[in-house]
């Protein structure tokens, strides 16, 4: 059985999509972008935007009962492979143990025209 998660401390889903879906003791969040879902703005640099998309992340883990210790894997797409070094610091500053298996993947771009986007799975 399936559960939609949602919560406001995340951005709204700008497509015909759940913020996240609950499958059993699994979490599938869709791609989160680094939109303040207070301000609706995109900050400016690849660390800012890496931080608000682990933010967002970080709330909907919470709305769904789930943490960071739960996250076993993450896609991480980037507009610019050179900005791996710069997410890379702030991804090991939020996961700092048992660190979750991760891709990452350059794409030629983005919604909105952000420089990140980070999908995550969670298991409880």
């Amino acid at each position: 059985m399936k559960k939609v998660i949602h919560t406001d401390q995340a951005p709204k889903a700008v497509g015909p999509y759940s913020q996240a879906i609950e499958a059993g003791n699994t979490l599938y969040i869709s791609g989160q972008i680094p939109v303040n879902p207070e301000t609706g703005k995109i900050p400016d640099t690849i660390e800012e935007q890496t931080l608000q998309c682990l933010k967002n992340i970080q709330a909907i883990l919470t709305e769904a009962g789930y943490s960071l210790d739960d996250v076993v894997k993450s896609t991480v797409l980037l507009d610019d492979i050179n900005d791996f070094t710069a997410m890379n610091k702030v991804y090991a500053s939020v996961y700092t143990q048992n660190m979750p298996a991760r891709v990452c993947y350059e794409v030629a771009k983005l919604p909105l025209g952000v420089k990140i986007e980070i999908e995550t799975v969670a298991v409880k």
